[in-house]
């Protein structure tokens, strides 16, 4: 038994982007955080002064030495 054929519906010339170029959307996010990403990495690299060692008790270090000391055993 024959179905009988459904024409399309027409699409209008003007809601669809010519074929010579592409449309692009952004998010605002999409713009956004990589900006604010790379002025905070800016800042960072500008002002390397004002970063201080930490002054606590290496307790790690020297549990990583010793671990490393008995394994090498």
């Amino acid at each position: 038994m024959p179905v009988p054929a459904h024409p399309r519906p027409q699409v209008k010339a003007a809601s669809r982007p010519a074929a010579d170029r592409a449309e692009i959307r952004l998010s605002w996010w999409a713009v956004t955080l990589p900006a604010v990403a790379f002025a905070a990495l800016l800042l960072m690299v500008m002002s390397p002064g004002q970063a201080q060692a930490a002054t606590a008790d290496p307790a790690l270090g020297r549990l990583i030495e010793h671990t490393l000391h008995l394994l090498a055993r």
